[in-house]
């Protein structure tokens, strides 16, 4: 397939992405006019530790970057992942240890607290240390910019004069979506004190905007003239935002649905700045197992860890991949499903025409062409069926028994040629043992449950060696489907199978896995349920 072919393709694609980068195409159809890189961001407060939430961010703006070279025909772009690491403590995180740490430097800026785990020169530089090792593990291709470096520095100097240059303009737009008692304190500018070293939330007074200087009453009262160039102070957030925009040339920003009202306030502030609100999705939030909203302070959201332990990266890009604008939840339970629908989702890519591809998430996140790496792969055991094994074989299992079992399902059943199960067996194993076998109890039979069992076992018995999966599942269904045991319907047999002999409520299809456990193996099963 040629490029040209790709690009046609993708100017009417429905994938998300590439909608998302026909806005920009809008505004530069083969790139800038000056031939410098259209500039997508990503922003991150590191006022907790980086978690999933964070993470998607920067994979949904790589694929509408890769999605508007596509469709420009390789126009130059660059990928900045800023952090706002010169924001003042508010709060302590909750999943923090050493908080007193914290607690003793509430409302400094960030960069500026020490490290509670004292690995890094501060607390902010710490959890940066933490995302850039997420993002290079997974290969994405980005510049890191540091709030307090550019304040620090002075390279943020000039955009903040033009912040007190416009200070009214910018007061005129923020004032009126404040409550009155928040205006009278209000302030674009929040000065570091110099006598607590804190952000302060006070009113300010503009004195000379080139110069810089202000005027505030700090914490003790005392009235303090001094320039808030060079790290003396930061922007309030919207205004911080859309300063930021002007100053590094932003061209695309996606955010949260809970940062709606800040878009519409920043894009004015930045149009009164002199530059330009930039493209932007804003995406549903993720939600914890009981529906709340996730937080860095409340640690309530899987770590990428904590993904990675229990499914795979492949996984993990699929599921932040899927519908951006409808709300998910975001827990351990969601990891198994993700992980068969994404090598499902492969397996169909390399026979589907260039259109179908496009809407494949697979095809975004591998980034293939029609030769490319990955398209058609299967994995010859679904997750699911491997959970069911490893179940059975309880919380002791180990790698080695899990591969003795797969040979009697896999050929070539070696970790060396199927390296990705050999992943999925080194997660399932963690997530059966966290997860599954503490809530597996199998109950004994009932009279109807127990004769169908009876039976099964004979037709196992009298079985070769070589029956297939298939010929496994006709006879489970012949057996369910016969009136003699009394099912009303013949997934009541199914659910009686996993109670009685997997001890879960749910399970697998039962001939794909009495392949894979072993007909000896699956006799035994029935003769323990029986037996108790």
């Amino acid at each position: 397939m040629t490029d040209d072919a790709l690009r046609t393709a993708a100017q009417t694609s429905k994938a998300w992405p590439f909608e998302e980068a026909r806005k920009l195409v809008k505004r530069f159809p083969q790139g800038k006019k000056d031939g410098s890189p259209v500039l997508f961001e990503t922003g991150y407060g590191p006022s907790g530790l980086p978690h999933i939430g964070t993470f998607q961010e920067v994979l949904r703006t790589t694929l509408v970057r890769r999605a508007y070279e596509v469709l420009t025909g390789g126009a130059p772009t660059r990928l900045v992942a800023f952090s706002d690491d010169m924001d003042g403590l508010r709060k302590v995180p909750d999943n923090i240890a050493n908080a007193e740490v914290l607690h003793a430097n509430l409302h400094k800026p960030l960069s500026r607290i020490p490290d509670p785990f004292g690995t890094h020169e501060s607390f902010a530089h710490h959890n940066n240390a933490m995302l850039r090792d997420f993002l290079d593990r997974f290969g994405f291709d980005y510049e890191f910019v540091s709030a307090s470096d550019r304040y620090n520095s002075g390279q943020f100097d000039e955009a903040i004069r033009g912040v007190l240059r416009n200070y009214d303009a910018v007061m005129g737009i923020m004032l009126p979506t404040l409550r009155e008692e928040r205006r009278k304190t209000y302030s674009p500018v929040l000065p570091v004190s110099p006598s607590t070293g804190a952000v302060l939330q006070v009113p300010v007074e503009v004195l000379d905007a080139e110069a810089g200087l202000v005027r505030f009453t700090d914490a003790d009262g005392q009235v303090v003239e001094q320039s808030i160039l060079g790290g003396h102070a930061k922007m309030q957030w919207k205004v911080d935002w859309a300063m930021r925009w002007v100053a590094l040339g932003v061209d695309y920003e996606m955010c949260g649905k809970d940062l709606t009202d800040s878009v519409t306030q920043s894009g004015k502030i930045a149009q009164a700045l002199g530059g330009r609100r930039p493209e932007g999705m804003i995406y549903e939030l993720f939600l914890d197992e009981n529906g709340e909203k996730i937080s860095k302070s409340k640690g309530n959201g899987l770590t990428i860890e904590q993904w990675l332990t229990y499914g795979s990266e492949e996984s993990l890009g699929f599921y932040l991949y899927r519908d951006p604008k409808s709300a998910k939840q975001l827990h351990v339970g969601v990891v198994p499903r993700a992980v068969d629908e994404y090598w499902q989702f492969r397996e169909k890519l390399a026979d589907q025409p260039i259109e179908q591809q496009l809407g494949n998430p697979v095809w975004h996140l591998l980034n293939v062409t029609d030769e490319g790496a990955g398209a058609g792969d299967k994995l010859p055991v679904t997750y699911g069926l491997l959970l069911n094994l490893v179940g059975v074989l309880g919380a002791q299992a180990t790698r080695d028994q899990v591969w003795s079992y797969l040979a009697n399902y896999v050929e070539d059943a070696r970790p060396e040629a199927h390296p990705a199960l050999d992943t999925l067996v080194t997660t399932a194993l963690a997530y059966n043992r966290d997860f599954i076998a503490p809530t597996l109890k199998r109950r004994k039979p009932e009279n109807g449950e127990a004769a169908a069992l009876a039976a099964l076992d004979e037709e196992l018995a009298a079985l070769s060696d070589d029956a297939t999966a298939e010929e496994l599942q006709n006879i489970v269904y012949e057996i369910g489907k016969d009136p003699h045991y009394g099912f009303e319907q013949l997934r009541d047999w199914f659910k009686a199978l996993y109670e009685t002999l997997l001890g879960s409520s749910q399970g697998p299809r039962m001939g794909s896995f009495i392949a894979l456990y072993g007909v000896a193996n699956t006799r035994a099963l029935i003769a323990e349920a029986l037996g108790s």
